[in-house]
């Protein structure tokens, strides 16, 4: 009977060892992607609170990827680079001018955007991370996916502001 249990006990540490490697590369994937910076943005509505509705595309050979991905990607380009608005939606300037801001800040940034990270406290999925069919493209050897995600600007501007990455709206150009 001890036998037994030692070899289920060392056959489950296999499998955990497993998993944890493959989802390591999994990350390690997704990170490779998102350190690149490809993604689009268009704002889909005002949300409440400060929160704004925005279409990410992302761009990765594995759509769940991109689709994870995307999340850290609407950050970033609400902090970065902002988005145009249309007729009935306005548009949202970037959180900071300054072009050098990430390498500046780097220490900040770096584990903000690490899996898990700060980040995620202004993001969500709209529609629990499901992708219509037409926002599914085959893009040579890679997919462009169009994720909807709820990002909290406001709070995202303060946490930013509260840790001196940027400057508040008051105190000038940042």
């Amino acid at each position: 009977m001890k036998t037994i249990l030692k070899k289920i006990n060392l056959s489950l540490m296999l499998l955990i060892a497993v998993t944890s490697v493959t989802n390591a590369q999994k990350n390690n994937k997704a990170n490779k992607d998102t350190q690149a910076w490809r993604y689009e943005i268009e704002v889909v509505q005002t949300g409440t609170q400060g929160s704004y509705l925005i279409k990410v595309w992302s761009y990765s050979k594995k759509p769940e990827v991109a689709i994870e991905q995307a999340k850290k990607n609407a950050v970033h380009g609400i902090i970065f680079r902002g988005f145009t608005g249309t007729q009935s939606v306005p548009g949202q300037k970037s959180l900071t001018n300054n072009v050098n801001l990430e390498v500046e800040k780097e220490d900040f940034f770096k584990p903000f955007f690490s899996d898990g990270g700060k980040y995620m406290k202004f993001v969500s999925m709209s529609n629990d991370g499901a992708v219509a069919a037409e926002d599914r493209m085959k893009v040579g050897k890679e997919y462009k996916i169009g994720v909807v995600i709820s990002v909290n600007i406001a709070n995202l501007r303060k946490d930013l502001e509260e840790a001196g990455v940027i400057k508040a709206l008051g105190a000038g150009f940042n």
